[in-house]
């Protein structure tokens, strides 16, 4: 607000100080039409100046008033200058995002909004889930089958991965579904620019984390906040329920099930072949992600609390994790979307497939 206000106090200034110019051209112009032919007569070498007192006196006094009026402004307009430097300089960044984000939503929009169509599939402006029509191919009989394959909402995408991360994914795609690559590196149409304005929309459509450490400012973007409580309540209670009316055997296998809501995906999302469409096939069996049954999990991490970590950190590109592992960042973290007991839930469910 500061820093709007200031700009606004700089360009009455520049409309005063140009009307002031403007004003005395117009002057000084009839003014010199008045000299025309009687250049001798009015050259000031040839006319009689000023007498001593009256250069002394009062024309004296209003030149010296003058300069330290134009001190005194250099003196305190330098230093608020310097104070509200910063603000101005925030206030232009604010400004800038606010056009990306503008320019980002139009990208997001609706192919029939002139968009690239994000909404279309991913549950509106507001990015919480949705649909996309795709054909998938069964691997044995080759026969093509078109479904509708579940697209997850990005109101949390930042949740689950880093700003890198998730510009990789907009640039490349999500290969064998209907997220293709929009980058120009990709294939895609979007260049650079667009890709940035595209993300800092993502960014304005985040849910508000909780429990923000101290000096982390902006809920939407903070490092150690978690999903809202009331949000994971839910998750909690709908996994209970799916245990009590014995769809799933455990807490931890139903978590690992389970669509999250809110716009988050579970484990068998990536893990289970099928589960995207609506037509799951052996659980944790692996699609996207990696197979995990027969003991895999427990294989590739031996220490149960690096899987814990694992899980909540997700795979950082080029990082070791478990045994021989290195991340490739397709991994998303779920240390801010899930509580620690959820997690660990899960993690006792894989390692026991």
């Amino acid at each position: 607000m500061i820093a709007l206000t200031t700009t606004s106090i700089a360009w009455v200034l520049l409309i005063v100080v140009t009307a002031g110019f403007i004003v005395y051209a117009v002057l000084n112009g009839r003014s010199a039409r008045e000299e025309l032919g009687s250049e001798i007569e009015l050259a000031p070498n040839r006319k009689k100046y000023l007498e001593d007192e009256e250069l002394e006196g009062r024309r004296l006094e209003m030149v010296q008033f003058t300069g330290v009026v134009l001190l005194a402004i250099t003196v305190i307009a330098l230093p608020l200058y310097w104070v509200f430097e910063p603000a101005r300089q925030a206030g232009a960044v604010e400004a800038q995002e606010e056009i990306f984000v503008d320019w980002g939503e139009r990208l997001f929009a609706p192919t029939a909004e002139g968009g690239f169509n994000c909404a279309g599939c991913h549950g509106g402006y507001a990015g919480s889930g949705g649909e996309a029509a795709w054909n998938v191919t069964d691997p044995v009989t080759g026969e093509v089958e078109a479904v509708n394959w579940k697209a997850p909402a990005l109101n949390n995408i930042f949740y689950r991965f880093d700003e890198d991360e998730v510009r990789f994914i907009l640039v490349y795609g999500r290969p064998f579904s209907p997220m293709s690559p929009w980058g120009v590196e990709g294939g895609g149409p979007m260049n650079d620019q667009q890709i940035d304005t595209l993300i800092s929309y993502l960014h304005s459509i985040q849910i508000p984390r909780e429990n923000c450490g101290v000096g982390e400012d902006d809920p939407k973007s903070c490092p150690s906040g978690n999903l809202p409580s009331d949000i994971q309540a839910d998750i909690d209670t709908r996994a209970w329920q799916l245990v009590d009316d014995g769809t799933y055997g455990s807490y931890g296998e139903a978590l690992f099930n389970l669509d999250l809501g809110s716009g988050a995906y579970s484990c068998a999302r990536c893990h289970t072949p099928g589960w995207s469409w609506g037509d799951p096939g052996v659980t944790g069996q692996g699609a996207f992600g990696w197979n995990l049954t027969g003991g895999k999990a427990a294989s590739a991490f031996p220490d149960e609390a690096d899987m814990i970590s694992f899980i909540k950190n997700g795979s950082n590109y080029g990082a070791k994790y478990g045994i021989q592992g290195q991340g490739s960042g397709r991994m998303p973290g779920f240390g801010s979307m899930l509580t620690d007991e959820q997690i660990e839930a899960v993690v006792d469910y894989v390692r026991g497939l």
